[in-house]
């Protein structure tokens, strides 16, 4: 059984940084792309940010580029999103996400495992 465990979000102020970090465990196939969705209620969830098996490609969404960067752990079943600039709208249920298909795939929302969650809150 695969799992994904997310860790570090939490409540920070306009401005300031978070760093989530999701961990896969169990059976997984191999080169798997990763990401990150977020949802608030009563919306959709949507996508954030994916990043490729080996990191050489990652996208994101265009409301935190420049802001928000993925990478993946020397280990490659560790995805990381440093989140800097953090913005009311940002207030979200962070997910991670992993695929068998490619990083675009994922981005498209074609995802095999979901984490938990973790609850990001960016006060004004």
């Amino acid at each position: 059984q695969v799992q994904l465990v997310e860790s570090g979000g939490g409540l920070v102020q306009t401005g300031g940084s978070l760093r989530l970090s999701c961990a896969v465990s169990g059976r997984t196939f191999s080169n798997y792309a990763m990401g990150w969705f977020r949802q608030v209620p009563g919306k959709e969830r949507e996508f954030v940010a994916a990043i490729s098996w080996t990191g050489g490609s990652a996208y994101y969404a265009d409301s935190v580029k420049g802001r928000f960067t993925i990478s993946r752990g020397s280990a490659k079943n560790t995805v990381y999103l440093q989140m800097n600039s953090l913005k009311p709208e940002d207030t979200a249920v962070y997910y991670c996400a992993a695929s068998g298909s490619a990083a675009v795939r994922l981005k498209e929302g074609l995802v095999d495992y979901w984490g938990q969650g973790t609850q990001v809150t960016v006060s004004s």
